[in-house]
């Protein structure tokens, strides 16, 4: 008879060492405060008025622009860049992508840790 736990491979609980930390939407925006303070100041400034609440319409149309410009990136100044950052721009407001982007982020920088060698 087979045992149960060649049915199943045993999973690690949350509280074991082993377990990632759940992604949450928070961790995309501390990820988004700690690259905004790297910025020059004045691109700061200009991130923090994009980011307040009364600013909605002006993110959602550079969003739109964002990604319709990455969707056209075959195009000389337009390219590939764009749709990430209007992606970005774009889960400020829609908190169900905070957690995709952040997974994203994430994996993005492990391949970049990898290929780098380190």
């Amino acid at each position: 008879m087979e045992n149960a736990r060649d049915i199943e491979p045993a999973r690690p609980t949350p509280a074991s060492p082993q377990a990632p930390a759940p992604v949450t939407a928070r961790d995309w925006d501390e990820r988004v405060d700690r690259a905004s303070r790297r910025l020059p100041e004045r691109v700061q400034r200009g991130l923090a008025w994009l980011r307040e609440p009364a600013r909605f319409p002006v993110r959602l149309l550079a969003a739109i622009l964002l990604m319709l410009g990455g969707i056209f990136s075959i195009l000389p100044v337009l390219g590939l860049w764009m749709l990430p950052l209007g992606l970005a721009l774009l889960a400020q407001d829609v908190p169900g992508l905070k957690v995709p982007m952040e997974k994203s982020a994430r994996w993005i920088e492990r391949q970049w840790r990898r290929w780098r060698g380190k």
